[in-house]
């Protein structure tokens, strides 16, 4: 679960994080497992088509949500109340496009789950207490997490 969740891809029989090879012990390292199981997993997803077509297709995303002041940006996390309705984000957005506010980041997390699937917001700026209200109240939104 790992290597999908962070996007490690498998080609010519080694694991990348983007255009970076990854030892088998660094990603065993992070798994919490022993390097034989890493090299294992690698070699079964070279040798079923179907695991191969997605794992040679995996990219790592940059999230700027954690360092966003930094930046000068805000984040935050909305947790909804029912993560396959659609038309969460749209609503979202529509708030944020109507308030003014530029949208840097939106990346949903986890969507190999949609129990634990999050969209994380990343904007230009400070976001003001009435659009986080709005946001608050948009449909499919059970809460926000400012960040």
């Amino acid at each position: 679960m790992l290597m999908l969740r962070q996007g490690i891809s498998v080609k010519d029989g080694n694991a990348y994080c983007g255009d970076i090879k990854q030892s088998d012990a660094a990603v065993a390292r992070a798994a919490k497992v022993d390097r034989r199981v890493v090299r294992s997993t690698i070699e079964r997803i070279e040798n079923t088509p179907e695991l191969l077509a997605l794992y040679s297709k995996l990219k790592s995303m940059l999230l700027l949500s954690e360092a966003s002041p930094e930046i000068g940006c805000s984040s935050i996390e909305v947790v909804p109340t029912d993560a396959t309705m659609p038309g969460i984000m749209a609503g979202i957005m529509d708030v944020l496009y109507r308030a003014g506010i530029n949208v840097r980041q939106a990346v949903v997390s986890d969507p190999v789950d949609d129990k634990d699937s999050h969209l994380i917001i990343v904007t230009d700026g400070a976001l003001p207490g009435s659009v986080l209200s709005a946001v608050r109240s948009c449909r499919g939104v059970a809460s926000i997490i400012i960040k």
